[in-house]
């Protein structure tokens, strides 16, 4: 069963929510005071990145010459294949085309004749 929720039970749970943040805002007050005291300085945003690796000039050359390789091998064309002769066209012969409607005009005659059998 669902639980009502009423503004009463909202504004105790805002209370309790204060309350914490209060506690964790003095935590971190400590915490900031004992740092201070100690005479460590807040983490700039320069030190948290981490330091680039140093390459030499022989390196950066190799590495300049191996993208250039890799650069020239992907891009070259590849060898024009020989065109490929198409094939002519195929024509219907008039025999061709007259056993064609022939066997048409059979089929359809036969189709009728069982149609007309059957109703």
């Amino acid at each position: 069963m669902p639980i009502k929720v009423t503004e009463r039970i909202i504004a105790a749970a805002i209370a309790g929510f204060e309350a914490q943040k209060r506690e964790i805002d003095a935590e971190i007050a400590a915490l900031r005071g004992e740092v201070r005291e100690s005479g460590a300085a807040e983490p700039s945003a320069e030190s948290i990145k981490p330091a680039r690796r140093k390459l030499s000039a022989a390196t950066r050359k190799k590495m300049a010459l191996a993208q250039q390789k890799r650069w020239a091998a992907k891009t070259v064309a590849p060898a024009p294949e020989e065109p490929v002769a198409e094939k002519p066209k195929r024509k219907l012969s008039a025999a061709g085309k007259k056993r064609i409607i022939e066997a048409s005009k059979k089929y359809w005659a036969a189709k009728r004749a069982a149609a007309k059998k059957e109703g």
